[in-house]
């Protein structure tokens, strides 16, 4: 509601006075392949949740680390990276893995806030692991190379999750579950390895330019509803239907405001915002260091307050240009703004 009357008055104060033209420069903007994509990787992330794939997945890592200390700790982290390389969303990573994990965790003797810890922090690994909704939303915004953000995502991810698999076994080092049993981690795999090539599958293609971003995600819906339907059986119709359902009205409730976002970003464009935005930074901030803290600093606080979804669409056209100015690649910001954003996400409030 503030964004669309923000938006509205920014064309009727300032622009042509015709708030009609909303509308117009919002679906000329939203006119883009790359737009199915969200929806289609959130579906495929719900999908997985409500069918098997996702604890079939745990059931996986459990078996591989079960002798290792923190071992159930790790499984939860290692369980959230792979399937928030399906999902590309934090939200439904978090639902997916904390329904089932957080219980277990629990009930093994894990700390509570360490096991909500872990689970949030882990979850968010959604936003950075390719392919990231949050990745995509920058993309559209700042007109960046979508694969080539996927690509450059791969480092932090890595970096995040090796980071998060040290702390849970420093954290939990008394904890171990059981020995190696080589026919529990046999039956884990043949029953989760239809999960697990999944994301190789996703990623795969991706990378090496076999399919657009778009068009893994339609291979992410087909794959998952294939796999819960015939091959595991553990979704019927209507349940699928009812997915569908769910997932289309939180559509509706993201693509207004992802439109009205484009709408403005068309209309800061015509009138030379950033321009102006980065003329006027220029003159007091000529050093790229201190640029680059300022604005992290910046958004390590909005991170905060605003859900990383909107702080990207509303921010990223004018934070883009900024740093393009100060020489940082709009690859690597997106990276960092991301990041910081996903960090802000955590902290409280």
């Amino acid at each position: 509601v503030i964004l669309g009357t923000a938006t509205a008055y920014a064309y009727w104060a300032f622009g042509d006075g015709v708030i009609s033209n909303i509308v117009v420069d919002a679906w000329d903007a939203a006119n883009r392949d790359i737009l199915l994509s969200i929806p289609l990787f959130i579906l495929a992330g719900n999908i997985m949740s409500r069918g098997g794939m996702a604890s079939r997945l745990i059931d996986l890592m459990k078996s591989l680390t079960a002798p290792i200390p923190g071992g159930l700790a790790i499984a939860t982290i290692l369980s959230c990276a792979a399937f928030a390389a399906v999902s590309g969303s934090g939200t439904v990573t978090l639902l997916a893995i904390g329904t089932l994990m957080y219980p277990a965790l629990i009930n093994a003797g894990y700390p509570k806030s360490f096991a909500l810890g872990a689970l949030c922090a882990a979850g968010t690994l959604g936003i950075v692991v390719p392919p990231s909704i949050p990745l995509i939303l920058y993309g559209i915004m700042t007109q960046t190379s979508i694969g080539d953000l996927f690509i450059a995502g791969i480092g932090p991810a890595l970096l995040l999750t090796v980071l998060m698999l040290g702390y849970a076994m420093m954290q939990n080092f008394s904890h171990r579950d059981s020995n190696w049993d080589l026919s529990y981690i046999l039956k884990s795999l043949r029953n989760g390895i239809w999960a697990l090539l999944m994301p190789i599958i996703i990623l795969g293609g991706i990378y090496t330019g076999y399919f657009t971003a778009t068009e893994s995600a339609a291979v992410a819906v087909v794959y998952s509803i294939i796999v819960e339907t015939f091959i595991h059986k553990e979704m019927k119709w209507d349940v699928l239907f009812d997915v569908i359902s769910e997932t289309t009205k939180l559509l509706g409730s993201l693509f207004p405001v992802l439109m009205i976002a484009l709408s403005l970003n068309v209309f800061l464009t015509y009138e030379e915002v950033p321009q102006n935005l980065v003329a006027w930074m220029s003159q007091r901030i000529n050093d790229p260091t201190t640029a680059l803290l300022s604005i992290n600093l910046f958004l390590l606080l909005i991170g905060c307050i605003i859900d990383i979804g909107s702080a990207i669409l509303i921010l990223s056209p004018m934070l883009g240009p900024i740093a393009s100015s100060q020489g940082i690649d709009p690859v690597h910001f997106g990276i960092i703004m991301v990041m910081n954003l996903e960090i802000g996400y955590l902290t409280p409030p």
